[in-house]
């Protein structure tokens, strides 16, 4: 694999590097216990659609609802 860019980073007070000019915006980071680190380039997206299987909790959810089959309302005044 070829070398684009090589430079020295430091670590910041908050335990933060930079990453000159980050070609993504999400990386997955990989650690090992020898101190090398791996930073793999994620991109997020949106899904196409809702699975099937959302859908059928959805609406499983809404038919409890309209049988009144819900647990009774949280009490969140003490917060």
């Amino acid at each position: 694999m070829e070398v684009v860019k090589n430079y020295t980073v430091h670590v910041d007070s908050k335990k933060c590097v930079t990453i000159r000019g980050a070609a993504y915006q999400y990386y997955n980071v990989k650690e090992y216990r020898n101190g090398c680190i791996i930073l793999e380039p994620r991109e997020l997206n949106v899904p196409e659609s809702i699975s099937a299987r959302t859908l059928s909790d959805m609406d499983r959810a809404i038919a409890n609802f309209k049988k009144c089959n819900v647990v009774e309302a949280v009490d969140l005044s003490d917060f």
